[in-house]
């Protein structure tokens, strides 16, 4: 598919798709031989991208909008005609929200997923555990298809003490909650999903996140909440993962992995 048959896929949640375009993200982009590129919280509707530079020469883009203008959405980048796109995963309140894109190509999926952060207050934390227990349903249906799946974005969930700086003061923060960390805890252990980030880099201060507080990205305080999650049948296929951290497109840096498939 790419550069020695291995399979390119970046995630980046954009912080808004016209913002990170004028900020070069698409010139980047297209340098990186990817094959599929999944964005979060693109804020927009497709109708006001007309203007925009964030078309992709030689890829098919795909759009899951919010209603709410300004507010969430991803999208798909793919160089591959999908067998079919499906926006959403069956809640109402989630759908409408824009946070689920998933383009299947033969017994692959590519899912663009951008979970809700609860860091607003206690009815966005709320709504987040709604969503983790909805999501969970939904995976479990994903894994009987026994289809290959990479669901990619933005979890907005540190799972272990490695995955933030700050983590002792965190644990009672939306994105390091104790019931959040233990529902990561089962969807890399008994849900049969795997991080496959860790597989390839073990090693501790890998962020993709950083508030914009403050000199958290130069001193790199920062959190890992991008993940690319593979389904266990994908397991052992990463070969190598970056985040690429020299141009700033959005408070989150694009995390590119490559697969063996």
């Amino acid at each position: 598919m790419s550069n020695h048959c291995l399979m390119r896929v970046i995630t980046v949640n954009v912080c808004g798709i016209r913002s990170a375009a004028a900020k070069g993200l698409f010139r980047w982009l297209r340098r990186q031989d990817a094959d599929f590129i999944c964005l979060q919280e693109t804020k927009s509707q497709e109708h006001q991208l007309v203007g925009h530079k964030v078309t992709l020469s030689g890829y098919h883009s795909f759009f899951c909008d919010a209603e709410r203008k300004g507010y969430a959405g991803v999208a798909l980048y793919t160089r591959h005609t999908p067998d079919r796109v499906v926006r959403g995963f069956g809640v109402t309140e989630f759908d409408r929200e824009g946070r689920y894109l998933e383009a299947q190509f033969g017994e692959l999926s590519v899912v663009s997923l951008y979970l809700p952060s609860g860091s607003a207050g206690p009815q966005r934390q709320a709504s987040k555990f709604r969503f983790l227990n909805a999501f969970t349903r939904h995976l479990a249906r994903l894994r009987r298809r026994r289809r290959h799946y990479i669901l990619s974005g933005d979890w907005n969930i540190a799972h272990r003490a490695i995955d933030l700086k700050n983590w002792r003061s965190n644990q009672k923060n939306s994105g390091f909650l104790p019931a959040e960390r233990a529902w990561m805890d089962r969807l890399f252990g008994p849900a049969g999903y795997v991080d496959a980030f860790r597989e390839v880099r073990p090693e501790p201060e890998l962020y993709t996140w950083w508030s914009n507080r403050g000199r958290a990205r130069a001193n790199n305080v920062g959190w890992r909440i991008d993940y690319q999650v593979v389904s266990d049948t994908l397991a052992g296929k990463a070969r190598a993962a970056s985040i690429y951290k020299e141009k700033r497109f959005s408070d989150h840096a694009p995390l590119i992995m490559d697969y063996d498939l």
